[in-house]
């Protein structure tokens, strides 16, 4: 159909919106039809059963036939096995656009349109008051130095550890606002909101179109107040640190994928990604799936989480460091989030840069990968610095 203007402007209300959207092109979705909850080791197998269920159930005409068009569903997944809130969400509307197509997808159950709509106004966040989260800057501190002990024990090669920050306001905030600016600052980054997770995030986990396969590492960071000489990319690509990082995140998503794919590349060198407030070291990995049985995004998804970005090398022993040194539930932070649709295809990203939104009350994550080389108040640094982008989303008029 006829482009119906910016897509985070059509979302109607505050009530749970659903997004994925990036430089105008993505997914908005409101109102609902089904949805999965779970949890468990199995939780992404157990949601792509569901999908494939609820799919075959439906009777769908689709006059686009692209990627993201007919039933589409919006997921996000905890981060950890045992953390409740897993959840895929089928919206009653979705409206998408890509290469400059537009398209609207609807449920009906003969009870007429619902694509035709008020908006009601985003509301600002107002006034707003932070305290610490379950884990403050003290404590996140002391587990960033207490990781690094271990890793020049041998113990380990690295792990990400994040803390919270919470901001009330005085009236239930409205995601659209977040989302809004975090799109408008971050016109580069996916825009993501499920189930009150709202954010904007630099990584592609995994991105699944027919039988390719694609992914976006990114892993070593630096920011505008990061000391040294010369620019943040040439800083960055001179840094021993951030490339070992980055090489550990390459070769834990590429060795996860490997055993599903007929081929699979990864660049030697990786580029640098310049964002509104930080730099990152980034590769883009392509592969092709196995023709014989294609795995699904889902349970692409699943073989490659939690990545040495968010995770940690070696996988399990660095997920059990986080859960022993960080002793908070994340909850979807830093979990898979995006839209898979009928096909198996669809995009899931890590969700960075987000809050969890629960009436006036938002819970802000940050996060830092550490390695033996780690100084402690660096990484603090860092994480204020990420923190930086929600932050200025959410108080920005």
């Amino acid at each position: 159909m006829d482009d119906l203007g910016g897509l985070l402007e059509l979302l109607p209300d505050a009530r749970t919106p659903k997004s994925w959207v990036r430089g105008g092109d993505g997914l908005v979705g409101w109102g609902e039809v089904a949805r999965w909850t779970g949890s468990g080791p199995d939780r992404f197998a157990d949601a792509d059963e569901w999908w494939r269920s609820f799919v075959a159930g439906t009777r769908v005409l689709d006059e686009v036939g692209a990627p993201g068009t007919g039933p589409v569903a919006f997921a996000s997944f905890t981060f950890s096995d045992d953390s409740p809130g897993s959840v895929v969400v089928v919206p009653r509307v979705v409206v998408g656009r890509r290469d400059g197509h537009a398209w609207i997808t609807e449920f009906s159950h003969g009870d007429g349109p619902s694509v035709v709509h008020a908006v009601d106004p985003v509301r600002p966040s107002g006034t707003l008051r932070y305290s610490d989260g379950l884990l403050p800057v003290d404590r996140y501190r002391a587990a960033v130095a207490e990781a690094v002990r271990r890793m020049r024990a041998g113990e380990l090669d690295k792990a990400a550890l994040a803390h919270d920050l919470i901001a009330v306001a005085e009236a239930p905030l409205d995601p659209r606002h977040l989302l809004g600016g975090l799109a408008e600052r971050y016109p580069t980054c996916w825009s993501f909101a499920v189930e009150g997770l709202v954010g904007a995030t630099p990584e592609l986990l995994v991105r699944r179109t027919g039988d390719v396969v694609e992914s976006r590492v990114l892993a070593g960071t630096m920011w505008a107040a990061s000391p040294g000489e010369g620019s943040l990319g040439e800083r960055l690509m001179g840094s021993a640190k951030d490339r070992h990082e980055h090489a550990l995140a390459v070769d834990s998503l590429t060795s996860a994928l490997a055993p599903l794919c007929a081929s699979l590349d990864a660049p030697d060198v990786p580029d640098v990604l310049t964002l509104h407030n930080v730099s990152h070291l980034a590769s883009d990995v392509r592969g092709r799936l196995d023709p014989v049985a294609p795995a699904s995004l889902l349970l692409l998804a699943e073989a490659v989480h939690p990545t040495a970005a968010v995770g940690g090398t070696p996988r399990k022993v660095a997920v059990d460091l986080i859960t022993e040194l960080e002793a908070m539930d994340r909850g979807r932070y830093a979990g898979p989030v995006g839209w898979i649709d009928s096909r198996g295809d669809g995009e899931l990203g890590i969700a960075l840069r987000c809050a969890q939104l629960d009436g006036p009350v938002a819970r802000l994550f940050a996060g830092c990968g550490i390695v033996a080389d780690s100084d402690p108040d660096t990484e603090v640094r860092e994480a204020a610095a990420k923190l930086v982008a929600v932050r200025d989303a959410l108080e920005g008029d």
